[in-house]
């Protein structure tokens, strides 16, 4: 099954989503707040948008749709979207990171339904991601695997591996999602390893790619359908993104703002933004 919402219905699921993360980070007192905001829109448009087929009731069915989050620090997107999927209760949603709680800091793919990979040693999910595409061609389902990345993350040689065997294999099922926020751990991506522009590099692979406004949810989804209709080839579509948004103004002293949750008082500001 696929969940379809209208445009103006899934512009009000983000902001339901961004209103998660901030509540669950802040609970926590730890956590990734803005490198899980920065890909809200891309993630909501494939649950939402009519992109992905999954069963929330039924999250192992063969053949459906596969999603896997590498950049796992960036969990608690993952949990608010599953939650609002169905998949379990938004109750759980301040047990982030507490002792007992499967909502760990990173996915964990035995604890949790809808969780697809443990995921968070950064590089492997598009490998995770390779598997999974062949697997389901070799089953003979009409399933697709999408895989989220970091603009940092892509400088992990594994990651072209992966682009690597996904194009001898002619993974047309297989879709990178690159979040291009600009910011990784330790730094800006233009200072610690700039690998712009990454379209020509995926194609130089042979992939189909695509680069757009990662905050456009319009655009997001007519970067989905393309991806659908793409035969003989993986397809990698670069979100340019801001880490943060939309509460990103108001981080503007520290605008990685990298694993830090934000105050109670900072949360309260980040409602009133976000809407």
């Amino acid at each position: 099954m696929t969940v379809r919402l209208s445009l103006p219905d899934l512009l009000a699921k983000a902001k339901v989503i961004r209103r998660h993360i901030v509540m669950s980070t802040t609970a926590a007192a730890s956590g990734h707040p803005t490198s899980s905001m920065s890909a809200t829109d891309i993630v909501t448009a494939l649950y939402f948008g009519g992109v992905m087929r999954y069963d929330a009731k039924n999250p192992t069915a063969p053949g459906r749709d596969k999603f896997i989050l590498s950049k796992g620090h960036a969990a608690p997107l993952l949990y608010a979207i599953l939650a609002e999927a169905g998949y379990f209760s938004t109750d759980m949603l301040p047990t982030l990171r507490k002792i007992g709680s499967p909502l760990e800091g990173h996915p964990n793919y035995r604890r949790l339904p809808g969780v697809e990979a443990s995921t968070g040693s950064l590089g492997q999910g598009l490998s995770i991601g390779v598997g999974a595409a062949l697997a389901a061609k070799l089953d003979n389902f009409d399933a697709r695997t999408y895989v989220l990345t970091g603009d940092g993350e892509v400088a992990e040689g594994q990651i072209w591996e992966a682009v690597m065997s996904a194009a001898k294999y002619r993974l047309d099922n297989l879709v990178c999602i690159v979040d291009q926020n600009g910011f990784q751990q330790t730094g800006a991506t233009t200072d610690v390893l700039d690998l712009r522009p990454l379209v020509p590099k995926f194609e130089a692979f042979g992939w189909f790619a695509q680069e757009i406004n990662g905050h456009d949810v319009n655009e997001i989804l007519i970067a989905f359908d393309k991806a659908k209709h793409i035969k003989g080839k993986p397809s990698a579509i670069v979100c340019r993104t801001v880490k943060g948004y939309p509460i990103h103004q108001m981080l503007a002293s520290d605008p990685n703002h990298h694993g830090k949750p934000l105050t109670k008082d900072e949360a309260v500001q980040a409602y009133a933004i976000i809407g």
